[in-house]
């Protein structure tokens, strides 16, 4: 991932955690999840006129021949609810944005995969896809998707006709009105977007005119490079490049920076970046414990109740999913420093997952504790193991539990910290990060190793919880990371 890259994740990440960001997503957004791109949904239109897609660029234009040619909109429709009714299962990039903390979503696509992605995260949802509905606001909404050329579900109303963008200023002002204002309010990433649609860049110019470039707010917008490989020689390749590259110049006009990459594939990259960066205060404590081995219950209450609360003084979140014997300590730790001493209660400081109870079936049991472990560790960007031992047949033996999360962390690329000096479960982890550090962090050097050693030595309650911070916070300098 190049410095500007990086440098953009940064700037994103803060613009989300001030409420700020927003996201504009195009057809090729969806195009990897099986959906078509514009020029694709057009391509059995053009056939019927005798054109070749392939070469044409002004496609709102085709819309309209068709339209001039038939008289009426019925192979338009026909054409968007057949392609956009089929079910599409939605992809990684969905998932990761559904996750994100961000509150405002726009699109010109016509199928329902935000939303979706969205309510799969248990989000509620507030769709905007006419002007009835920009009027009115779904009660505890957790994000609003504007879908401003209408929805799959009503293609009489969508906008894809040269008829439809020379009305759009006046049918559809409302919806200018309100892009604008965030436009001018919140840090947009477009992904997926051409920057080809009649709509995007009059609103893009009222605004620029309106508020001045220099008081205009910085947006992103992820795109590939021109391609070699794309094209027939190399004149043609040059040609197209040297035109891309006056096409990324003018999108400073309006403040618009273009984060190149090679590949699309590269998106997925970028969004889990953000996704990481964004969970990286956030801590997923997995522990239990029926005994506490070399320490004495109250000991180890005490130190999991300091750990929890000296983890939000230093302004981390906690994620835990009340495990037996650990959860109420957890809870009891972070509870006394948020409500005791902090100015302000905030509920994202501690997200609590209690597993369901009660479920005789096995398989339906091992299948839903999956998802919810999945689903607490994909929040977080450090993952911490004390003991990790239950009770079975009157024997203890090591909890599995804490295998499969410790197994889902690795798989999320989490800060995988192990209390070795907690012993059970949580020491084998020690065992075998301590075997193959290099497997597990970047850049291990003798700091790194000194500081991970401390972490399976027992020794009072404050040193020991002062170790464990220590080591999460050399991954905040930058100069180490997890694998």
């Amino acid at each position: 991932m190049n410095r500007e890259i990086s440098s953009f994740i940064d700037k994103y990440v803060k613009a989300i955690k001030d409420n700020s960001a927003a996201m504009f997503i195009g057809a090729g957004f969806s195009k990897s999840a099986g959906y078509v791109d514009w020029k694709n949904l057009l391509r059995n239109v053009t056939d019927d006129l005798g054109l070749d897609v392939d070469r044409e660029y002004d496609l709102v234009s085709l819309a309209q021949y068709c339209y001039n040619k038939n008289g009426n909109r019925s192979i338009i429709n026909d054409v968007i609810f057949d392609e956009f009714t089929k079910e599409k299962e939605m992809d990684e990039n969905h998932r990761i944005i559904s996750r994100l903390p961000i509150f405002t979503y726009w699109t010109t696509n016509y199928d329902s995969l935000i939303e979706d992605a969205l309510t799969e995260e248990k989000k509620v949802v507030d769709v905007k896809y006419n002007n009835k509905q920009l009027s009115l606001t779904k009660p505890h909404r957790e994000a609003v998707v504007y879908k401003m050329h209408g929805d799959k579900s009503n293609p009489d109303e969508a906008i894809l006709i040269k008829d439809d963008y020379e009305k759009y200023y006046r049918e559809h002002a409302q919806f200018i009105t309100a892009l604008s204002g965030d436009l001018v309010s919140k840090t947009f990433l477009f992904v997926g977007f051409s920057f080809s649609d009649p709509n995007i860049d009059y609103i893009l110019s009222r605004v620029r005119i309106d508020y001045g470039y220099q008081n205009n707010r910085q947006h992103y917008a992820i795109m590939r490079k021109v391609n070699e490989g794309d094209y027939a020689n190399r004149a043609e390749y040059e040609y197209a490049k040297r035109k891309h590259d006056f096409f990324i110049e003018d999108l400073k006009r309006y403040n618009i920076r273009a984060l190149l990459i090679d590949e699309y594939s590269e998106i997925t990259e970028i969004l889990k970046e953000i996704d990481k960066r964004l969970n990286h205060n956030n801590v997923f404590i997995s522990g239990s414990a029926q005994q506490y081995g070399d320490y004495t219950e109250k000991e180890a209450l005490e130190f999991i109740q300091l750990l929890s609360k000296e983890l939000i003084s230093q302004d981390f979140n906690i994620i835990s999913g009340f495990g037996l014997g650990v959860g109420s300590a957890v809870i009891i730790g972070a509870l006394q420093e948020i409500y005791m001493n902090r100015k302000s209660v905030n509920e994202d400081r501690l997200l609590l997952r209690p597993f369901p109870q009660g479920i005789e079936d096995d398989n339906t049991r091992q299948t839903l504790w999956k998802k919810y472990r999945e689903d607490m560790i994909s929040r977080s960007g450090v993952s911490i193991f004390l003991f990790g031992n239950k009770l079975v047949n009157d024997e203890i033996v090591l909890a599995n539990g804490m295998k499969s999360e410790y197994k889902i962390a690795l798989e999320k690329h989490c800060l995988i910290v192990p209390v070795g000096c907690t012993g059970y479960m949580a020491q084998e982890i020690w065992k075998e990060v301590n075997a193959n550090m290099l497997a597990f962090y970047n850049n291990v050097d003798d700091i790194l190793i000194s500081a991970f050693k401390k972490l399976n030595c027992k020794s009072d309650n404050l040193e020991l919880t002062n170790n464990i911070i220590s080591f999460v916070n050399l991954f905040k300098s930058g100069k180490y990371s997890p694998m």
